[in-house]
């Protein structure tokens, strides 16, 4: 599995996921992973740059913000986390939210999802603060942002697959640690309740596209998750069964999204097929 995704890799990666898989799979260093990141990086401590995908304008986002900041601690540097604090802090609304994405990104191409707003958008506030919270920053915006989260996860009556995914990883990292398990149980039962979870049945969120469906893996990548136990052991094991099943003829896994420009799957799949690779290896299905 490994070697054909190796060799998946060097035939269509960016240099960033290049380095990223040589550090994760093959003992490489860290350091070129954080050079390819700060690649994306502006002046104002925000990312840009296509560092997410379906971005493709130079202008900092908090999507590509977070993604940085996420993959350097993945090799353990926060170097970046301090100034995309500072980037974040300049966009937040007084709720302490962030946009989903912001009016920067309005002249440049970018997904029909990525929809300018004003609005706090509890998904990238999630995210943004969750890491945030992983990489131990102290700043005052992420308390703002931390309460703004708190306030609308215990509001939630309904949600999508990826808000709910957005949440956990705040709840994974949020220090108020009996908080969190108490919220994560009740998004799991509100998960359940409202069939958010494809196990085996296809199911179907409306506004995402047909086959985008999230599995028991994509809220629990890790068994440490706030996630883990939605999930029983007999439907996890399926789950990652068939996610071993889903690689391809050229070894890299692929994505149900759209892909709305062509250069996005080449970008795309090298990400999903890595972190298919972190998520069997945690749950012990490869060396």
């Amino acid at each position: 599995m490994i070697e054909a995704a190796r060799s998946f890799v060097w035939h269509h990666a960016r240099v960033l996921e290049q380095r990223r898989f040589s550090f994760l799979f093959d003992g490489g260093p860290a350091e070129p992973v954080v050079t390819a990141i700060a690649a994306y990086r502006n002046d104002d401590g925000g990312f840009g740059h296509a560092l997410e995908p379906d971005g493709r304008g130079p202008s900092s986002q908090p999507l590509h913000t977070y993604t940085a900041v996420k993959l350097g601690h993945e090799v353990g540097d926060d170097r970046f986390a301090a100034g995309a604090a500072d980037f974040l802090a300049g966009v937040a609304n007084p709720d302490g939210g962030v946009p989903n994405c912001l009016a920067t990104s309005r002249d440049h191409p970018r997904a029909p999802w990525w929809q300018v707003a004003e609005d706090s958008d509890l998904l990238m506030t999630a995210l943004a603060a969750g890491v945030l919270h992983e990489a131990g920053v102290e700043h005052p915006w992420l308390d703002r942002a931390t309460g703004y989260c708190w306030r609308r996860i215990d509001e939630l009556a309904g949600s999508h697959p990826y808000e709910i995914g957005a949440c956990v990883q705040f709840l994974q990292h949020v220090p108020d640690r009996a908080r969190a398990g108490a919220a994560a149980a009740r998004l799991g039962a509100l998960v359940r309740a409202k069939g958010l979870v494809d196990l085996g049945d296809g199911q179907r969120t409306e506004g995402y596209a047909a086959g985008e469906t999230h599995k028991p893996h994509h809220y629990a990548a890790t068994p440490d998750s706030v996630a883990r136990p939605w999930f029983s052991d007999a439907e996890m094991s399926r789950d990652l069964d068939e996610l071993a099943a889903a690689r391809q003829d050229d070894g890299g896994w692929t994505f149900p999204w759209p892909a709305w420009t062509p250069v996005t799957e080449f970008e795309w799949r090298p990400i999903v097929t890595i972190e298919a690779l972190l998520t069997l290896r945690a749950y012990g299905r490869m060396s």
